[in-house]
């Protein structure tokens, strides 16, 4: 079989997650249930929630990712959507869910390309060089971290277009046009010419009603739409920017390949606004009834900020806004949410626009209409801990250890460095990393840099190859990702943000170490949610939730209404009092940013020693 015809991971048929909050919800049947679903990069789930915001089933199903070479990689929508289909009737059927009491769905997924053909709403193969299906995948997802389009994103970014302001300054590789771009590129005329274009969540929500609805947050965040009203926009798609770039077809009969024009040949919609219901054909896959309220999706990162920032914590009032009661939207003005896996995305909302270097947005209508979104992020956080671990020494007999005590390698990792602090007879974990100066972009920086050419740096190594070492290594990183979370901060807030609080999700969540280092190195409070590892999927069962509660003129229930009814307690992790590691933090944060404007005048001095230097 030729090179890149096989999944590097396989589509699997067996459960990888199951989750039940109520054993008696048997006996306590609800009369109205939520379905939510999160397509991530690994895998799709989908959770059943009752009216209460309770979780009464979760299921996943991993999904098929290709790469054909180097730095491409593709997903088929056929494949998620039979994951999907897996994931809700297992999680329905585990636990005894009558699928009439289903009212709403609501979707999440990556920021990934998903391309169809306009004549038969067929998948298109994005995989070249002549992008025929011939393996029979219908692999017609560029996947969010495909990095194919270099040379189309350096094109766009070097017209410094006006909507770039709404996007950072400049266009991620990451995001979607560059991808249509190199589409075009690549593909044969008569290809490219019958394509049509969705974010994956609009792919999805496509799937399920037939309708060609878009979200404000899929175009607005990825596809360099700019609301109409918004600095003069007018259409939303710019089509002088299109045209600039190469792509002027996408221009033709009103943007109609993208979604068209909201009001004329297209529709435009709010997160959890009802965008149609569960086609016949849809419902026979599911295994659901036909008709159920779907509701406008969001990227995953953003029904994360939907299910931990409304999360029930009690704060003290400099962490609150002074001019509105606790559960009054103006609250999430002073929360970040930070939804951290492989990666980390910070979300803040704001009444205005705030305009942050290195913070892509603001954008405005992606979850509360008139709202504006600022997204920061770490480029690897999760995946960094990872590598640190993977890459020392001592790792293999770590593991080995961990493995004797049932535990997993952080867990076994933070009680070796207590002991380590018991044993020095230390104030804190932290003075055991005192003289150990880590800088970790080792896959770039996304904030508030914005350079994907920065990488780590260390002072203070040495010849230990031990699991005292290797634990010493693991502080470090630890301690880089609260300080650079306090670097993304500071600079959001010296640009207008109020942020007071960081609402987490996602494993690192269990990371009791990392999260007291984020409180403290920040200075702030953070929030975890009841459910560490299923907040982005509760945030899509939300949607569904908003879906199912239009009334017969379409008009739904305020999503922040929905929230603050739906969202469960969650835990404060607060700042450590101890002056000592304040000071200590204070003077690593100091060194921190040192490192960090170090590295970029380090390359540029050499950058201009060696300018004109060639080959003779």
């Amino acid at each position: 079989m030729a090179a890149g015809s096989m999944p590097i991971r396989q589509p699997s048929r067996q459960q990888s997650r199951q989750m039940s909050t109520d054993p008696h919800n048997e006996l306590r049947p609800e009369l109205e249930h939520y379905i939510g679903i999160d397509v991530g990069t690994g895998s799709a789930r989908a959770c059943i929630m009752n009216v209460r915001g309770d979780i009464v089933g979760l299921a996943s199903e991993n999904i098929g990712l290709w790469q054909p070479e180097s730095g491409y990689y593709e997903q088929s929508t056929t494949d998620i959507w039979r994951c999907i289909c897996t994931s809700v009737q297992r999680a329905m059927n585990q636990h005894n869910i009558d699928s009439s009491t289903i009212k709403g769905i609501g979707f999440d997924a990556t920021c990934s390309l998903a391309v169809f053909r306009s004549d038969t709403d067929e998948p298109q193969c994005v995989t070249g060089p002549d992008f025929s299906n011939k393996d029979g995948h219908d692999r017609n997802i560029v996947l969010w971290l495909d990095h194919r389009p270099a040379e189309e994103t350096k094109k766009i970014n070097a017209t410094k277009h006006n909507l770039l302001r709404y996007v950072g300054g400049q266009m991620s590789i990451e995001m979607e046009i560059p991808k249509v771009l190199w589409l075009k590129n690549h593909m044969p005329k008569e290809v490219f010419d019958r394509c049509k274009f969705y974010d994956l969540t609009d792919a999805l929500t496509h799937m399920a009603t037939g309708n060609e609805t878009r979200s404000f947050c899929s175009v607005v965040c990825k596809q360099g739409f700019v609301p109409p009203g918004v600095d003069g926009s007018e259409k939303g798609w710019q089509g002088d920017f299109l045209k600039d770039i190469g792509l002027p077809e996408l221009c033709d009969d009103n943007f109609k390949r993208l979604g068209g024009v909201n009001g004329v040949n297209g529709k435009y919609l709010t997160a959890g606004e009802i965008c149609g219901t569960l086609s016949e054909k849809a419902a026979q896959d599911l295994g659901l009834p036909a008709g159920i309220a779907i509701g406008s999706g969001v990227i995953d990162a953003y029904a994360g900020w939907v299910g931990t920032v409304g999360s029930k914590v009690k704060l003290s009032d400099h962490e609150l806004s002074h001019d509105h009661a606790p559960n009054h939207v103006s609250q999430a003005f002073t929360r970040l949410a930070a939804v951290a896996g492989t990666s980390t995305c910070h979300i803040a909302m704001s009444p205005k626009p705030v305009f942050v270097n290195g913070v892509w947005g603001p954008y405005r209508d992606p979850l509360l209409p008139d709202y504006w979104l600022a997204e920061g992020g770490q480029s690897a956080t999760g995946e960094l801990l990872k590598h640190v671990l993977e890459t020392h020494p001592a790792f293999q007999e770590a593991m080995s250890v961990a493995e004797t005590f049932n535990t997993n390698i952080y867990d076994y990792l933070n009680e070796h460095l207590r002991e380590m602090t018991e044993k020095a007879n230390a104030p804190s974990v932290s003075w055991l990393g005192r003289h150990f100066f880590f800088y970790g972009d080792l896959f770039g920086n996304r904030s508030p840099i914005a350079d994907p050419a920065m990488t780590g740096s260390v002072v203070g190594l040495s010849s230990d190859r031990t699991v005292d070492g290797l634990a010493l290594y693991y502080y470090a990183t630890m301690e880089f990702i609260a300080l650079q979370t306090h670097q993304i901060i500071e600079t959001m807030n010296k640009s207008g943000h109020v942020i007071s609080s960081i609402f987490m999700s996602g494993s690192q969540c269990q990371n009791d170490i990392l999260m007291e280092l984020v409180a403290t190195a920040c200075g702030m409070p953070v929030l975890i949610p009841k459910y560490v590892h299923a907040a982005v999927v509760h945030g899509a069962a939300m949607l569904g939730a908003k879906a199912a509660s239009a009334d017969k003129n379409g008009k739904t229930e305020d999503l922040w209404s929905i929230m603050d009814r739906l969202s469960k307690p969650g835990r404060t992790v607060w700042p450590k009092k101890d002056e000592g590691l304040k000071k200590l933090l204070k003077v690593k944060y100091d060194i921190f940013l040192e490192q960090c404007e170090g590295q970029q005048r380090f390359r540029k001095e050499v950058d201009d020693a060696i300018g004109g230097w060639k080959k003779d």
